[in-house]
């Protein structure tokens, strides 16, 4: 199959990946799935692979669609030539196709419409020969289509020859060929040009007088500038020198340069250029582009978004969440190490109140009283004093010792708060109490909270909202899965927002699961899953191996083994002495030496299955209820607060990254407004972007390059710097 050739060359695989991968995305298994529990099949494509493998295919999937519709309609027109299926079949792209089909389409009214019904196609023709010489000459041709037939009325020879060249023109401009040569033209040597629309102060000042090559511009500055159109601050056009735009026609339309034809033929061509053929270029040009910029900064957020749903959780802790506010307080929840809300309180340590006493002693009696380990701030309005307030706090002889404070993201918490979810999760909480327990609660478990909210408002993007919205949606979709199902899910303490990404569960089998659990307690078993309505035999398959079930019976079901491995997982222990006990009681550091020795692939052909699973297996039992989250930078701790005042040139500090975007990452130093550490000041070698040396969550050390107080602007180098990551 063609596409699975296409496929192939694409992502550098076999055809009989493809053709296997193919197969099982067909069949309806999940990209979590196919990437976990069926690598032997797919050659261990891991989930962005499949992902983006899967985009792929439903592309080339609809490019044949379309082919074989416009096929059919051009056939239907019995012009179907052996040019044109040819050319049909060479198309890499939808918008070829429609080159290719744009003269067959059904016409509305043009002014070459209107020639052809005055007759005027012949004399056309007659021009396009391009005969080294005319007899009769042109302009005398042209007088034999005088007419003044009603409704055909050609008045005088100029009226015919200027109905010719319209045909000419529109026959120019939808030519297949023709267009795809002056879009690739324009893509390589044409700019994008912007002005200002309005003179007045604006973010966008940077583009009030800007001109870049296409080839140079960057997806960062494309959003940017598109954002501006939008708002009305900026004029923009792509452009290119009209000349050399017309050459490319030339190139294509004239074959006699000799001919008497030219003067007329290079006339039409400059109106099919500048009327027809170049402002439907720049269309398409611009399109291109905001496809494109809209793809990277997808890519951007999706691995932003990833790496903050993947962040350290912090275990163990009996966290004070705390939501900054003026004039309607700071609201406090008190969440136990479990996630269990204890206590809510509103304080008023900040203008217009600033009572300040009594907001510490609230404070201090909800530390004592439930042992508060941490204070997670909500990074928001009043954060900045709500930080000082509690360093202040903290420190108090009265405070019990150990206590640290974190500013933790608040992006998407009032969203969260004012939600279905929370509403059915917390329904005798208000909105703010509702966002103070999410800022502790995404602290203690990021991913589980973050689940809650809707992807694309977390804000760890760029420009996100500028964006295809369905297309954003998916793709964050897919990342948020892809992220559930790598950590896996405790079915009996998970949120049905939780379990509603593990892979074959949709929104109703999550409820549903939680209600069963409600109704019957906690889960005993994997087996059990089966019971819940809704969940048969196939999402059973997809979901399980996600499902954990902490201190069940059978200690598989506490791994990321796959039921369907489990006759496989007791023959492994079997053969070298180890029992399930030896995996619950995490005894088996020898297991791994023992199969090296024997030979791993002999022993997967003697265990009937393929060397990855057998790897996986090996993992699971040498690491039994892993966290993959562990590995993560954890978050920084504070017990004293710095100002945007306290910084200073060559002042070096520790940050954690907070975005990723193309020219850039932000980092958080622990003064309120993030610096920029701008891409050329990342390292003393070149890099081509951002992602190369760091991401969300990290924590590195930065120095001080410049402050701007006023405008609360903060630039970061590490130049100079030992480059790797501390």
């Amino acid at each position: 199959m063609e596409i699975n050739k296409i496929l192939a060359k694409e992502f550098n695989i076999t055809e009989e990946q493809v053709a296997n991968t193919v197969a099982l995305i067909d069949e309806g298994n999940t990209i979590p799935f196919i990437s976990r529990y069926r690598k032997e099949v797919t050659g261990s494509l891991d989930d962005s692979v499949l992902r983006d493998l899967f985009d792929r295919l439903t592309y080339l999937r609809k490019l044949d669609e379309r082919r074989e519709e416009i096929r059919g309609l051009i056939a239907a027109q019995e012009k179907l030539t052996p040019e044109i299926e040819f050319a049909l079949n060479m198309a890499t792209t939808l918008v070829e196709l429609e080159d290719i089909y744009r003269p067959f389409k059904p016409k509305r009214t043009t002014r070459a419409s209107i020639a052809r019904a005055k007759g005027l196609e012949p004399l056309a023709n007659y021009i396009m020969e391009q005969r080294d010489s005319y007899d009769p000459e042109i302009a005398l041709y042209a007088e034999e289509f005088i007419s003044e037939e009603e409704g055909k009325e050609v008045p005088d020879a100029a009226a015919a020859l200027q109905g010719a060249s319209d045909i000419i023109a529109e026959d120019v401009s939808n030519n297949a060929e023709i267009r795809k040569l002056l879009r690739e033209f324009t893509m390589g040597y044409g700019s994008v040009t912007t002005k200002a629309a309005k003179e007045e102060p604006s973010v966008y000042e940077n583009y009030y007088d800007f001109s870049e090559p296409i080839k140079k511009l960057k997806g960062h500055r494309v959003l940017a500038i598109n954002r501006g159109e939008k708002e009305d601050f900026l004029k923009v056009a792509v452009t290119l020198p009209e000349e050399d735009g017309i050459a490319q026609l030339v190139s294509k339309v004239v074959t006699n340069k000799q001919s008497p034809a030219l003067p007329y033929i290079m006339e039409t061509l400059k109106d099919a250029y500048n009327r027809l053929l170049f402002p439907a270029i720049e269309r398409e040009v611009r399109t291109t582009l905001f496809d494109d910029a809209s793809e990277g900064a997808l890519k951007v957020f999706s691995e932003n978004l990833r790496n903050l749903l993947l962040a350290s959780p912090i275990k163990g802790k009996t966290v004070l969440g705390y939501d900054p506010g003026y004039a309607h307080g700071c609201k406090l929840a008190v969440v136990d190490k479990t996630g269990k809300v204890l206590d809510t309180a509103v304080i008023y340590p900040v203008k217009p109140r600033e009572d300040i006493e009594r907001s510490k002693a609230t404070v201090l009696r909800l530390i004592s009283r439930y042992n508060v380990d941490v204070v997670a701030i909500g990074n928001g309005t009043a954060s900045r004093e709500s930080e000082k307030f509690i360093a202040d706090t903290i420190r108090d002889p009265a405070c019990p010792k150990g206590v640290k404070y974190t500013i933790v993201s608040e992006a998407g918490a009032s969203v969260y708060s004012a939600s279905k979810v929370a509403t059915e999760e917390f329904p005798d909480y208000d909105v703010m109490q509702r966002s103070a327990i999410s800022i502790a609660r995404r602290l203690q478990d990021p991913l589980a909270e973050l689940v809650k909210i809707e992807p694309k408002a977390i804000g760890v993007g760029q420009y996100q909202h500028d964006m295809k919205q369905a297309r954003l949606t998916e793709a964050l979709g897919g990342v948020v899965e892809d992220c559930v199902n790598a950590v896996g899910v405790d079915i009996n303490t998970a949120s049905y927002s939780l379990l509603s990404y593990v892979a074959g569960i949709n929104m109703t089998a999550a409820k549903n699961i939680v209600a069963y659990r409600e109704a019957n307690g906690e889960f005993k078993n994997r087996k059990q899953i089966l019971k819940v309505p809704k969940i048969g035999d196939k999402a059973f398959t997809q979901c399980a191996g996600f499902l954990r079930i902490p201190g069940a019976s059978d200690v598989f079901d506490s791994t990321g083994v796959h039921p369907e491995s489990y006759s496989i997982a007791e023959d492994l222990l079997k053969r070298f002495g180890f029992t399930p006990e030896d995996v619950r009681n995490n005894n088996l550091a020898l297991l791994r030496f023992k199969v090296t020795q024997y030979g791993t692939a002999k022993l997967a052909k003697e265990l009937g299955c393929g060397e990855p699973t057998l790897e996986d297996i090996i993992s699971e039992f040498e690491k039994p209820g892993r966290d993959i989250r562990d590995d993560a930078p954890a978050p920084v701790l504070s017990t004293d607060v710095l100002d945007i005042t306290d910084l200073k040139p060559e002042m070096q500090l520790k940050g954690t990254v907070r975005n990723v975007v193309d020219f850039g990452c932000f980092v958080d130093i622990g003064v309120h407004h993030d610096g920029l550490l701008h891409i050329s000041e990342m390292s003393d070698k070149f890099i081509k972007h951002p992602s190369e040396l760091f991401k969300t969550g990290d924590v590195i050390e930065v120095r001080i390059k410049d402050v701007n107080v006023e405008k609360h602007r903060i630039s970061l180098t590490r130049k100079g710097m030992n480059t790797n990551k501390q």
